[in-house]
């Protein structure tokens, strides 16, 4: 029976889990959009979200609430900066997990996590490696045909 077992311990250490927690949530506020296993999204949830509610009030309290959770002076800074007033008005609810396939070594489960409501400059930065068209090969080879010249026949 698993009376009295809460959270996702993810096969770690406590020491091991709040390390890793502390660095996804770091990247998670850095980045705005990372890809780890869906598990480790589903457990980054239960320590992204409380960070940033307390980021939006900005006291002394907070920051030093904040700061024993990261250790990192910088993601401090933009959470009170500017990741706690986009979500002044939100009541909770600040990030998103989207399932995206399985990892190739292992088959284990992939997923996203954002933050929502990102900047639309952030978004279209995360998004380099989107697949290119077929059509837009298709004219730069029609070009190259066009540059050769024609062969003439020979005779028989």
């Amino acid at each position: 029976m698993r009376h009295q077992f809460h959270g996702h311990h993810l096969g770690h250490s406590s020491a091991q889990h709040k390390a890793n927690m502390q660095n996804l949530a770091s990247a998670l506020f850095r980045h705005e959009l990372i890809k780890t296993t869906l598990a480790k999204a589903k457990a980054l949830r239960r320590v992204a979200e409380p960070l940033i509610t307390r980021a939006k009030t900005d006291t002394v309290a907070n920051r030093r609430l904040v700061f024993a959770r990261l250790q990192d002076r910088d993601m401090v800074t933009k959470l009170f900066a500017e990741l706690g007033p986009r979500y002044k008005a939100r009541p909770g609810g600040y990030t998103r997990v989207l399932r995206s396939g399985f990892r190739a070594g292992d088959n284990a489960p992939m997923a996203y996590i954002e933050l929502v409501d990102r900047p639309r400059e952030a978004a279209a930065e995360e998004k380099p490696d989107a697949p290119k068209k077929a059509k837009a090969a298709k004219p730069e080879a029609g070009k190259k045909a066009a540059e050769k010249p024609a062969r003439k026949k020979k005779a028989a």
